[in-house]
């Protein structure tokens, strides 16, 4: 059952996907067909993007704020929290706008890595071809000549990294001091504040690098092609690099 599903609606469409692009493409190079596909991903998730994207710099915004909530009901988290929700209704914000990009980027990439690690091409099999997808003439696994789309590569991986990293912290923006508190209050805040931030900013990248390293080259183009169209997004947006 969970099987049958997941080929219907995540391993077939990305089968078909690639097949196609790789069907229209010249040279029939899986990893430009990969970009193709990436970027009709983003598309289709572009509201979704788009959202999140101005729900992180609607609470960036209103952080002081939440920090003022923080420090008002600091021996009752109940009432911090219903405070915290509801200055975010008040303002629109919705705060796991997140959530939904994340949930639908990794159904992606595991998809791609089955479809790589069954062997799905370079021979294509036509049963799991929709009606109006033909067979393409042959399929090139070298991205450019150069990688081979079926193994590992660690070229892809450090970009993998570079760019997770680059996307974070142009989302993340400045590193933030530790609010004003007791010395306490200060020290524990400052610590899960800083803590938070190096995992997000520093230890991330490096295991999406690590992850990317150990799984077939056609995952990690995907989410770099897809971090780079989140950067040039995120700039669009109105984001810059500061402090």
């Amino acid at each position: 059952m969970i099987s049958n599903l997941f080929h219907a609606i995540i391993y077939d469409p990305l089968y078909n996907g690639l097949t196609f692009f790789v069907g229209i493409i010249p040279s029939h190079d899986i990893g430009l067909a990969i970009i193709a596909l990436t970027i009709v991903v983003r598309i289709v998730i572009f509201p979704l993007s788009s959202r999140a994207i101005k729900a992180q710099m609607a609470m960036k915004k209103i952080a002081p704020e939440v920090e003022v909530i923080k420090a008002k009901y600091k021996n009752n988290r109940e009432e911090q929290g219903k405070a915290i929700f509801a200055l975010y209704r008040e303002r629109g914000v919705r705060p796991f706008a997140s959530i939904g990009l994340v949930l639908i980027q990794f159904p992606v990439l595991i998809g791609l890595y089955w479809v790589f690690y069954a062997g799905g091409f370079p021979e294509v099999d036509a049963a799991l071809l929709y009606s109006f997808v033909p067979v393409p003439p042959s399929v090139d696994m070298e991205f450019l000549g150069v990688l081979d789309m079926s193994k590992r590569s660690i070229i892809l991986a450090i970009l993998a990294a570079l760019t997770q990293f680059i996307y974070t912290r142009l989302s993340m923006g400045p590193r933030q001091k530790a609010p004003e508190a007791t010395p306490v209050e200060a020290s524990l805040s400052g610590d899960m504040a800083k803590s938070f931030d190096l995992q997000a900013r520093y230890v991330l990248p490096l295991i999406i690098g690590v992850i990317a390293y150990t799984i077939p080259a056609a995952a990690p183009l995907y989410w770099v092609t897809s971090n780079i169209a989140m950067i040039i997004q995120e700039y669009a947006s109105g984001r810059r690099f500061k402090g």
